[in-house]
């Protein structure tokens, strides 16, 4: 397998991964930490905005590369393994069905408050500087 088409398939896998836990944290079975952590990788996986923004050199793609996949693999190993092969499923059906990954309004919301806090703790800490 090349190396282009060994990326398509990660990256596929992970899209995959990530409506599994879209899925799953609605799932009774699921425990409330995995709730909480499947919740907030999807809303951050989902968000049409980034907590850093893909323009900046290096920094911008090592969320989408690392701290993502990282977190959802935590989020997955959290989950009982019944949960992940239902929701796997649902996930494949989505994929097969729709095409279109859901957006997450909440996800964007709160990146965008992160950024406004950010920004005004750093404006805090230069007008006292």
């Amino acid at each position: 397998m090349s190396f282009l088409a060994s990326t398509r398939a990660w990256a596929r896998r992970l899209k995959r991964d990530a409506l599994t836990l879209w899925f799953a944290r609605t799932d009774p079975a699921t425990p409330w930490a995995a709730k909480l952590l499947a919740a907030l990788v999807v809303a951050y996986a989902l968000s049409p905005i980034d907590l850093i923004p893909d323009f900046i050199p290096v920094l911008g793609y090592l969320d989408d590369v690392l701290l993502l996949p990282a977190l959802i693999w935590l989020a997955l190993r959290l989950l009982p393994p019944a949960v992940v092969q239902a929701s796997r499923a649902r996930a494949e059906q989505w994929m097969a069905e729709a095409g279109a990954r859901p957006r997450s309004l909440v996800g964007g919301i709160v990146i965008v408050l992160v950024w406004l806090a950010l920004g005004t703790a750093l404006g805090v800490w230069l007008m006292r500087r």
